[in-house]
């Protein structure tokens, strides 16, 4: 079974780069079952797909915020990562990662990292 789990700062202030990574465990990143996604939650709001990252390094942004959205890999340590460059205080979210295969099958999520943006 497929394990994440988030790890970043909690908290950021405005206009800064918010970086998270998301470490796999029980599963390789590397492989082309999964799309490796970052989606968030604001405070009284639903969830909202940031992006996903396949196995061999495509990516697929959501219009939101793409144009200050990055998503990477590194597979020597099995990772994927979250940098989103200008936060503003729009941005304070639970930001998730997860496993969701490409076609039927289960998904897995981490437990979710709070990130709270104030100067």
């Amino acid at each position: 079974q497929v394990q994440l789990q988030e790890s970043g700062p909690g908290l950021v202030k405005p206009s800064q780069t918010l970086s998270l990574t998301c470490t796999v465990s029980g599963g390789s990143i590397t492989t082309s079952y999964y799309a490796w996604i970052w989606i968030r939650q604001p405070p009284g709001k639903g969830l909202e797909y940031m992006g996903a990252i396949s196995y061999d390094g495509t990516t697929y942004y959501s219009p939101v915020r793409k144009s200050h959205t990055a998503i990477s890999t590194d597979t020597s340590k099995n990772q994927f990562s979250l940098q989103l460059r200008s936060v503003t205080t729009e941005d304070p979210a639970v930001y998730y990662c997860a496993s969701v295969p490409w076609v039927a099958g289960a998904q897995y999520w981490g437990p979710g990292t709070q990130v709270t943006v104030s100067s």
